[in-house]
């Protein structure tokens, strides 16, 4: 598969659920079981999108695959790494959230290590 060209052509959408203030994915709806994305992140989308691209092109993904793009995607920032989850396969469209620290998925420290 190649990364750059879906790289190229995600969208990071946001999701509501994730959110406890209104911002560009609309009114939040913030989940009791979701976590809360920062606040800051909430209202501007382009780095999250720009975080999702990157995590493309880094190779750091997860299956299973969706039609052409991973259900998972992986971003590290400031010690925190956020999951991307494919909510549309046609349009390549992601939502996102930060993870516990037990909840990473397996060598994903890898990835971003310094090189």
């Amino acid at each position: 598969m190649d990364l750059r060209a879906l790289a190229a052509i995600a969208r990071y959408v946001g999701s509501p659920e994730h959110k406890d203030i209104r911002g560009y994915a609309g009114e939040p709806k913030l989940r009791a079981d979701a976590s809360c994305c920062p606040r800051d992140l909430s209202l501007d989308e382009t780095i999250p999108e720009q975080w999702l691209r990157d995590a493309l092109l880094r190779g750091a993904v997860g299956a299973p695959w969706e039609g052409r793009f991973p259900r998972y995607v992986w971003y590290e920032h400031e010690g925190i790494i956020f999951e991307g989850r494919l909510v549309n396969k046609e349009q390549g469209s992601y939502k996102g959230y930060p993870l516990e620290d037990d909840e990473w998925p397996p060598g994903i420290e890898t990835k971003y290590a310094p090189p």
